[in-house]
């Protein structure tokens, strides 16, 4: 008899069971909800400084061609030779930036404009944030070379 009721006493019951699977899936859902907001800070980041890395391959293509792409011929100009106008007088072989750094941290194309309506005398350059939709707030809000000081400020 004394056998039996040691051997009951060894495992969980349903109630305790059903606590612990509780309290894991509480303990889950907090760590969760905190690194989906890290990799959606990290996007932003991301994108932010891939922005600036445009910015540069933007003034590197206007040091060798006199100008920036038109916004037709757009970022593309910086990966192929663009056709129409303006020519490109002296484009670099190896381009001016990878295919990849088009896209932001959301696997969406930077939007660019040149001459711009923020800055009339180079050009906007922007991302539509995580919503990919202009305005927006938080991470959805947009990441534009407007708001963004270059330089590492």
């Amino acid at each position: 008899m004394q056998l039996q009721h040691q051997a009951r006493r060894r495992g969980f019951t349903l109630l305790e069971m059903m606590a612990v699977v509780l309290i894991i899936g509480l303990l889950m859902t907090l760590v969760g909800t905190q690194v989906a907001q890290r990799i959606d800070s990290a996007r932003v980041t991301t994108t932010a400084a891939k922005l600036k890395q445009l910015e540069q391959a933007l003034e590197m293509y206007r040091l060798d061609n006199t100008r920036y792409p038109s916004t037709e011929q757009g970022l593309f100009a910086l990966v192929e030779k663009p056709s129409g106008d303006p020519e490109p007088k002296r484009w670099s072989p190896g381009g001016y930036a990878r295919r990849d750094m088009l896209l932001d941290a959301w696997q969406e194309e930077f939007q660019y404009a040149s001459p711009g309506s923020n800055n009339t005398r180079s050009f906007d350059l922007w991302s539509f944030g995580a919503d990919a939709n202009a305005g927006g707030e938080g991470n959805d809000s947009d990441i534009a070379n407007w708001h963004i000081e270059v330089g590492g400020g």
